[in-house]
């Protein structure tokens, strides 16, 4: 049996990966270090097992901790880890920085998931409002292996695909591939767009549009405008005076050379403030 050391059990992540994890063919072994975390997963009915005790002959050890803190507790339990254990990160923030130890002996593999689409197929209203995925709504995943053997990255993803599930496709990227996904496509262009949508959203309530109004015009418009950027649909394009707006608010908002974000040095920064631990 392939056993799991969840380090991190009891925090937000965690505690979805320990559910996920239930009734799963791994004997899985939870580490948590504070109280409350603890208490969580005694909520559960889950023992946390101490650290060093949990390691021990662990085949697979998932970090689910905060990006900044990956550093500093992977070095810290490194000297427990036995030649051949696959060392498993959420993000790529970490495995980017070359903050992990320096052991050519263990395998490293990144996984994350792209959440469930948008543009989506969920039959039920559990499944469409699970917005996060991981409960009932299917979801696509990424996962990159750093360093190991072929066999690690088989692995990494079985363990991926269960503690994401339900996963549709698992797509294989490098771990430059997933820092470009995330931070920079998902959170700097993505989320930073989407909270300008709703700042404009408020402004239109500001300026007297029904603030019910306003909400279900814009998220209606997103997925017609989705459908349409990302073809989805036969015959999808915008209208003439769709696409004058378009050509002429680029050039208000945003500056023309936005997209250096993608550039290497900007991508080396972002991923510095994310994983520099706290004082």
């Amino acid at each position: 049996m392939t056993t799991i050391a969840l380090v991190g059990a009891g925090g937000k992540m965690g505690l979805r990966l320990t559910r996920n994890l239930e009734g799963s063919p791994y004997g899985v072994r939870h580490v948590e270090v504070s109280e409350r975390g603890q208490a969580l997963l005694r909520e559960r009915g889950v023992e946390p097992v101490p650290m060093e005790e949990a390691l021990t002959g662990a085949n697979v050890v998932i970090l689910a901790v905060p990006d900044n803190l990956i550093g500093r507790i992977s070095q810290q339990i490194e000297p427990h880890l036995a030649s051949g254990t696959l060392l498993m990160i959420l993000d790529a923030a970490a495995a980017y920085a070359k903050v992990l130890p320096q052991r050519d002996d263990l395998a490293y593999f990144v996984t994350h998931p792209c959440h469930p689409p948008v543009i989506h197929t969920e039959s039920t209203p559990e499944a469409a409002l699970d917005f996060f995925g991981g409960i009932v709504a299917k979801q696509h995943i990424v996962c990159g292996l750093m360093q190991g053997p072929e066999e690690a990255y088989a692995l990494g993803e079985e363990v991926a695909r269960a503690i994401y599930k339900p996963v549709m496709k698992a797509h294989r990227c490098s771990v430059n591939d997933l820092a470009i996904l995330e931070p920079v496509l998902s959170e700097t262009v993505g989320a930073t767009c989407m909270v300008i949508i709703r700042e404009a959203t408020d402004e239109a309530v500001r300026r007297g549009v029904p603030r019910e109004a306003a909400i279900d015009f814009i998220l209606g418009h997103l997925k017609v405008e989705i459908g349409i950027v990302f073809e989805m649909f036969e015959g999808a394009k915008f209208s003439d005076g769709a696409l004058k707006a378009i050509e002429n608010a680029k050039r208000d908002i945003f500056q023309p050379d936005w997209k250096k974000v993608f550039e290497p040095e900007a991508l080396a920064r972002s991923i510095a403030d994310i994983t520099t631990p706290p004082a």
